[in-house]
């Protein structure tokens, strides 16, 4: 796993990434070489050698960018079939695309014979790399781990580490913290180490690369800190329960969660830089999507107009940043006597007041697009915590620790807990979906919110995500 500007990144992902650029890249150089030495062909016409090198360069960056709207990148898993034909999609517009700059470059039949030849070695290619990429996973050695703990966040962690492919880890054990369950021996499988054994031992004799402190309380003598000590100053790295989840699944857990952590650890930087460059990415964002995305929003309001009775528009009052209350505008999905009665109701999945249209583009996002005129207008930003209403708030504030540091930053059109967790519905849902916006507060960056916009993209396309 990597760190890149505050975000938790796979290994295996990032090599991808790279392989398929470098790949992209290579395909051009070759196919422009090749051409060179077929008889017959339009290399008389062809770009010069910086030229072909440019070309090639912004052939890679749109494939890429293509590649992670298609949600090749992404941390679910995508069936091969699923990612066969969205490889074919990103390659089929991202082809069309770069020949159409390139036909304004070269004469027509140059532009066709080199694109056709880069389409032939980029198949080829991607058929090449990624089989050596899986091959590469097999033949790796899987880190070892040390679970510290025998309670049900061990266990849990146990299961994610043999089920998460990004930070898949062999385990060699639990290293018990109570008398009662070192008795045990095993635990799912695995050996569990009585606390009377020296940890920097069972490191030793196990090759240990990792040790993990699944312990919700660590005070009371049950976890031994001056061996853990020990082991992270021979360079074994250790990490809690908070900081495995925020590297494992890129969410904080709340349940294990002490305000300790949120006050020492890294992150949260709301610096003057930081606000200035949220703020000019969410005017020029906005702007050009309010300008590209008007002709659907026209289309949109005539579609809401003939289907139901009612005003095509609806304006909402949410919580905002430092928990301020704000007018919300959101294109009508429901009809207008969803809530007759005055009281505030969890939108549930396949809810029966959502009309026809309404259905469509709420899975679509659609309804979200009038939010814009909020980020042009500095209450909302594009990216952030989904802003929630008053009576919720103060439901889920009684319920939900630290519920109110969601409130440290602009709420947004979409978020990081809206590409990574489907739908949210209930109180626990609402849990859910907090663990990922902390994860989103503490390590915000420009990065992260350029990321968060490709994977909305890819879930509007797939209709992964829901409201």
């Amino acid at each position: 796993m990597l760190k890149v500007f505050q975000l938790h990144v796979s290994i295996a992902t990032f090599a991808g990434m790279i392989a398929d650029g470098l790949l992209c890249f290579f395909a051009v150089l070759m196919a422009a070489s090749s051409l060179h030495l077929v008889p017959g062909s339009s290399a008389q016409a062809a770009l010069t050698t910086p030229h072909i090198f440019l070309f090639a360069s912004g052939f890679a960056m749109v494939m890429s960018l293509l590649y992670a709207f298609v949600g090749l990148y992404r941390p679910t898993p995508i069936a091969f079939g699923a990612m066969l034909r969205r490889t074919l999609v990103a390659l089929l517009v991202g082809g069309y695309l770069t020949y159409l700059v390139l036909n304004q470059l070269a004469q027509r039949e140059y532009a066709e014979q080199l694109m056709l030849s880069v389409v032939l070695y980029l198949l080829v290619g991607l058929v090449v790399v990624r089989g050596a990429l899986f091959a590469m996973r097999r033949l790796a050695t899987t880190p070892r781990v040390l679970i510290v703990g025998t309670g049900p966040e061990a266990q849990s962690v146990a299961t994610d580490l043999m089920t998460l492919k990004r930070v898949e880890r062999d385990v060699v054990g639990f290293f018990a913290t109570d008398p009662e369950s070192a008795q045990s021996g095993t635990m799912r499988g695995h050996p569990v180490f009585a606390g009377d054994q020296s940890i920097e031992d069972i490191v030793d004799a196990n090759q240990v690369d990792e040790i993990i402190v699944a312990v919700r309380e660590q005070r009371g003598g049950g976890v031994p800190m001056d061996q853990l000590l020990a082991c992270r100053i021979r360079g074994i790295p250790v990490l809690d329960l908070a900081g495995f989840y925020e590297r494992a699944k890129s969410e904080v857990p709340i349940d294990s969660l002490k305000a300790s952590w949120l006050v020492y650890g890294h992150g949260f930087v709301q610096g003057r830089a930081r606000k200035i460059a949220k703020r000019t990415f969410d005017i020029v964002s906005s702007s050009v999507l309010l300008l590209v995305a008007s002709p659907i929003m026209l289309f949109t309001m005539l579609a809401i107009k003939l289907d139901s009775k009612g005003p095509v528009l609806y304006s909402q009052e949410r919580v905002g940043l430092g928990g301020k209350g704000f007018m919300c505008l959101k294109f009508r999905s429901m009809r207008t006597d969803a809530e007759k009665d005055g009281k505030a109701v969890w939108a549930q999945k396949n809810d029966t007041r959502v009309t026809r249209v309404g259905a469509f583009i709420r899975k679509t996002r659609i309804d979200e697009l009038p939010q814009l005129i909020s980020v042009l207008k500095g209450e909302m930003s594009m990216v952030g915590p989904r802003p929630e209403r008053p009576t919720f708030v103060k439901e889920l504030k009684e319920v939900i620790p630290f519920y109110d540091v969601r409130h440290s930053i602009k709420p947004g059109v979409t978020g990081w807990a809206q590409v990574r967790y489907s739908y949210g519905a209930s109180v626990d849902d609402a849990r859910k979906k907090h663990q990922y916006d902390l994860y989103y507060v503490k390590n915000n960056s420009l990065l992260l919110d350029i990321l968060v916009l490709i994977e909305t993209v890819s879930v509007v396309l797939f209709r992964e995500g829901a409201h």
